[in-house]
Formats: C-alpha cells, structure tokens, sequence
C-alpha cells in the first residue's frame, strides 16, 4: 500500500506516469548524446517547471549556459528552456504530451522533442506548429542547432 502512495504522489508531482526500463535507458542516452552541447547549453534533467502557462517536469531541459547558486536552490524554475525532450511512458498516453504544447509553447520554448520509444520515433514540434519526424539518420533540432544520429539514441 505505501508503495502505491508513493507512486501516486510521484506521478502526481511529475504530472506524469513513472519512467520505465526503456524510458531509463533514453533519458540517460541523449543525455550521454547532448554532452558534446554543454559548451552551450545546460542539459537538465527531470527539472520542475512552473511556467506561466503551467506546471510540468520535462525528461529533459535545455537551457543557455546558466549561474548556479549553491547556497540558494530552486525547486520549480521559471524561466523557460530553450528546448524540451519528453519521452513517452508505457502508460502514458499521446494526449498526456500533446497537452504540454501550449504549456511549453505559450512561455516560449523553442523546440518541443517527443520520443515514442515502441517506434523508435522522435517527433520535434516548434512554435509554428511545425513538426520533424526522425526515424534513423540524423536528427536535427532547427531551434537549438544539435545534430544526433537516431540509431545511437535507440542503440
């Protein structure tokens, strides 16, 4: 029964079902593939937002290089990142990550990456609603400059 609880408010605080074996894997493997980006960009992962056009906790935020204050920590971050990386969970549900557009969006992320580990898909979404899918070869995020080979993340 604890377990159960624990679970709930977990899920309930990240707004999201709990990650997975193959979730695990892909976080920690982009997150291995953008280290070549942190000379530009902090790679943040699970970091609690409270945007102002709502809460969320993306698998992964990438934001310009910041200050980091030791001594005084932030539990939910304002500011929005430039770009979002959310993986999709075993119970999760597409609309789960479609409802996050306007969130992420509407403060001002730049590019919105949905990973659908079952297809070995990425979906990158910007502002304008436009949207590349990538299935192998090289990924492109048009807003932040990263490239990655497909097959390396789902390797």
């Amino acid at each position: 029964m604890e377990a159960l609880i624990i679970k709930s408010f977990y899920e309930l605080e990240r707004g999201k079902p709990m990650p997975s074996k193959n979730h695990s894997r892909l976080e920690r493997r982009l997150g291995v593939l953008l280290t070549p980006y942190e000379d530009k960009y902090d790679i943040m992962p699970e970091l609690s937002l409270e945007l102002p056009t709502g809460k969320a906790t993306p698998d992964i935020c990438l934001y310009p290089k910041m200050t980091f204050d030791w001594l005084h920590d932030e539990i939910r971050v304002t500011d929005p990142p430039v770009s979002v990386i959310e993986i999709l969970s075993p119970k999760q549900t597409l609309d789960d990550i479609t409802d996050k557009i306007d969130v992420y969006f509407g403060a001002g992320v730049k590019s919105y990456w949905v990973v659908i580990p079952p297809f070995k898909t990425i979906h990158i979404l910007t502002p304008d609603r436009h949207t590349r899918t990538f299935v192998s070869g090289l990924l492109k995020d048009p807003a932040t400059g990263i490239e990655m080979n497909v097959d390396e993340i789902f390797k």
